[in-house]
């Protein structure tokens, strides 16, 4: 029996999704779009993914209802080179010879956020880290170098299906669901790629992948370390993970805020900010793509007034909506 995934509440499913050549045409197109903050379907070496602009939250909250992936892990932010990475992410000696050895390849390296970093905090899933690929697909590279930013493409499927690694496979689950699709034939790898850790130490295998780990132990003269090993958190797309946790303690499910408490709203009536100390409104119209690109940036300034308490609105349990309560769950977790 087929198991039916339910549609969104608050995902369009009506778009128009374009069919895109892999010409020049096409190529400008894609480019175009994602410039909009629109969702486009291309093609990687590894899988096709579902592309959109790294730097635009409410573009990434867009990857997130289409593909209604059930919490805001990390995605991968995909640039045209080196250079284009090292703007975003701080290399030290290991990740330095590994991108320099296997990229533009199907090697995906999580490093350190730099200084003047653009991947926006809903991509990056809050944390101090960002996970970035330079691909190999000559159509994926040129349109990263047409866009001209930082690019998050996750797998383009919804969430708990197979990877599609051909443009038909994108449009079974897709069709309607984003603006277009770059149709660049199949895929050559057909896996995902492999995502190495080089953060605090020995550089961890987060997942295996396309590039074989005996490959990345020959450059790094050394064994991997494996994520799971010495109580190590996952921190990386496709792995459960280890988000930003403020420092001050969640209260769920709020009327209102208490005396001394910090208010995170929805939709909220005016006089409740005005009464918080202080108080933001994740979407004063109520859109849950605008509250899933507010979260972490608001629960960030909120918590940077150091309140003892961050009360939050309730949040509508459907659609972004899950991800968004997901995500203050873990939170609000003790720690």
């Amino acid at each position: 029996m087929v198991t039916q995934i339910p549609v969104m509440q608050d995902v369009p499913t009506d778009r128009v999704t374009e069919r895109l050549r892999p010409d020049a045409d096409g190529i400008a197109r894609a480019a175009a779009l994602l410039r909009e903050g629109r969702l486009v379907a291309l093609p990687t070496e590894t899988v096709y993914g579902l592309a959109a602009d790294a730097t635009s939250g409410a573009a990434v909250a867009g990857i997130y209802g289409a593909k209604e992936r059930p919490s805001f892990n990390p995605l991968i932010a995909h640039l045209p080179d080196l250079a284009a990475a090292r703007r975003q992410g701080l290399f030290e000696a290991n990740a330095l010879a590994l991108a320099r050895a296997f990229w533009p390849g199907p090697l995906t390296l999580v490093v350190p956020v730099s200084a003047g970093c653009e991947v926006s905090e809903l991509a990056r899933a809050g944390l101090g880290s960002v996970a970035l690929r330079v691909p190999s697909h000559p159509l994926a590279h040129a349109i990263l170098q047409a866009a001209g930013r930082p690019i998050a493409a996750p797998s383009a499927n919804r969430s708990g299906r197979v990877s599609a690694t051909s443009a038909a496979h994108v449009l079974e689950d897709l069709d309607g669901r984003i603006d277009a699709v770059l149709d660049g034939g199949a895929t050559e790898v057909g896996v995902e790629s492999t995502i190495v850790a080089c953060l605090d130490g020995a550089p961890r295998l987060l997942r295996p992948g396309g590039l074989p780990r005996s490959a990345i132990e020959g450059v790094i003269g050394r064994s991997l370390v494996l994520a799971g090993e010495a109580g190590l958190a996952p921190i990386s797309p496709g792995l459960l993970a280890s988000h930003y946790a403020p420092a001050a303690r969640i209260r769920l499910e709020a009327d209102a805020p208490r005396p001394g408490e910090a208010w995170l709203g929805f939709g909220s009536d005016p006089a409740l900010l005005a009464s918080a100390a202080p108080g933001l409104d994740l979407s004063p119209g109520g859109d849950l793509t605008e509250a899933a690109a507010n979260l972490f940036g608001h629960l960030r300034a909120l918590d940077a007034a150091g309140p003892a308490v961050i009360a939050v609105a309730p949040i509508p349990d459907h659609g972004l909506g899950e991800a968004i309560n997901d995500r203050l769950r873990r939170a609000a977790a003790p720690r």
